[in-house]
C-alpha cells in the first residue's frame, strides 16, 4: 500500500509538473531583429507571454539560425518550429501559387490598395488555401515596397541588360526580371552579401529596411527608390499544433497576433524611410530617384509578367485584384 501512495503521489507530482511546463512557440524567421518582421515577431512575443501569465513560451530565432528560406516550411509543416513569417513568394512553390500575385510588379500603388486585398476576401481565401497543407495562416504583415541595387546605375529598362540580380524564388520574379533583359538568380537571403561581394550577383531587389539591416548598401553601388513592387509575409503556424492548442490560450494568441500586426504594419513604412536615410547618410552608394517617365518605362516593361503569369496565379484572382484596386492594365 505504502509503494502505491508513493507511486501515485510521484504520478501526480509529475503531472503537475507537465501541468506548469509553458506552451513552447518556435518563432523562426530570416532577416534581423531591427526589421518589420523582427520588430512584429519581438513584439508578439511580448503580447503573448504577458497574456498567458508565462503558460506560452515564445523563442523567436532570426537571420536563419535555425532554417534558411528553402528549408522553413518544411520545419513548419513537419512540427520542427511552430511559426514563421515568410515572404509571400515562398507560398508558390509549397503548390500555392496564387500567392505570387503579390509578386506580381507595379499591382499596387501604395499600402492602402494592398490592404484593401489583404484584409479583405481575398486575403482571407488565400490563407484558407493553406490548410490543406497544414498550416493555418494567422496574419499578414507588411515589410514594404522594393528598391534595386546594383554595382552600375539603373535608371532606363537598357541598364539592365545582361546583368545576374538576385531573387526569392518565384516564377513572377523570374519573369518580371527577364522582361527587363537581367538575369535572375534564386537564392537564399542568408547568402547574398556574399555573393554581392564576391561578384557572383551584380545586384538584386529589395525593401531598404532589409538592405541596410544585411549591410548590402556596403558592397553595391547604387541603390534605385523604384517602388516597383512588395514584400510581405503571412505568419502562419503548424494547423496540428495550432489545432491542440487550450482553446483560452488560442484565444489569447490570436488576440496578440492582432495587436502584433498592427504595430508591424503601423511601423513597417517608417522603418524602410528611416534605413533609407541611413544608407544615403553612409555614404556608401549613390541613390538614384527614378523621374516619373523612367518609372513609366519601367513599368510599361515589367507589367508584360500579369498576363505571362495568368496561367499560374489564375486569371480570375487577378482581375479580382485588379477591381479592389482600381488597376488600369495597359
Amino acid at each position: 500500500m505504502k509503494h502505491i501512495v508513493i507511486a501515485v503521489a510521484l504520478t501526480l507530482g509529475t503531472l503537475a509538473a507537465w501541468a506548469q511546463s509553458p506552451i513552447v512557440i518556435k518563432f523562426s524567421h530570416v532577416v534581423a531583429n531591427d526589421t518589420p518582421k523582427g520588430q512584429g515577431a519581438l513584439k508578439f512575443k511580448e503580447i503573448a507571454e504577458a497574456r498567458t501569465n508565462g503558460r506560452v513560451k515564445v523563442e523567436v530565432y532570426p537571420n536563419s539560425q535555425l532554417y534558411k528560406d528553402k528549408e522553413e516550411l518544411e520545419a513548419l509543416q513537419l512540427g520542427a518550429v511552430q511559426m514563421l513569417a515568410p515572404s509571400l513568394s515562398k507560398f508558390g512553390p509549397l503548390g500555392a501559387k496564387e500567392f505570387e500575385v503579390f509578386d506580381l510588379p507595379f499591382i499596387f500603388d501604395n499600402v492602402a490598395e494592398l490592404h484593401r486585398v489583404m484584409d479583405g476576401p481575398t486575403g482571407a481565401m488565400l490563407m484558407k488555401n493553406l490548410e490543406p497543407k497544414g498550416i493555418v495562416g494567422l496574419a499578414f504583415w507588411d515589410n514594404g515596397f522594393k528598391v534595386m541595387t546594383a554595382n552600375k546605375p539603373l535608371r532606363r529598362v537598357d541598364d539592365f541588360k545582361g546583368i545576374k540580380l538576385r531573387i526569392q524564388s518565384s516564377k513572377v520574379l523570374e519573369a518580371q526580371m527577364r522582361s527587363i533583359g537581367a538575369n535572375p538568380q534564386v537564392m537564399a537571403f542568408s547568402e547574398v552579401y556574399q555573393a554581392m561581394q564576391t561578384g557572383v550577383v551584380d545586384g538584386s531587389e529589395n525593401t531598404t529596411s532589409n538592405i541596410y539591416t544585411q549591410r548590402h548598401h556596403e558592397v553595391q553601388k547604387f541603390l534605385t527608390v523604384s517602388d516597383h513592387g512588395y514584400i510581405g509575409y503571412a505568419v502562419v503556424t503548424n494547423k496540428k499544433f495550432w489545432d491542440g492548442l487550450p482553446a483560452d490560450i488560442r484565444g489569447i494568441l490570436e488576440g496578440a497576433m492582432r495587436d502584433a500586426t498592427k504595430f508591424t504594419n503601423d511601423h513597417a513604412q517608417a522603418d524602410n524611410e528611416a534605413a533609407l536615410k541611413k544608407i544615403a547618410d553612409s555614404g556608401k552608394l549613390q541613390v538614384i530617384q527614378l523621374t516619373p517617365q523612367e518609372r513609366a518605362e519601367w513599368k510599361k516593361a515589367m507589367t508584360k509578367t500579369h498576363r505571362q503569369m495568368e496561367d499560374r496565379i489564375g486569371k480570375e484572382l487577378i482581375q479580382t485584384i485588379y477591381k479592389e484596386t482600381g488597376y488600369k492594365p495597359e
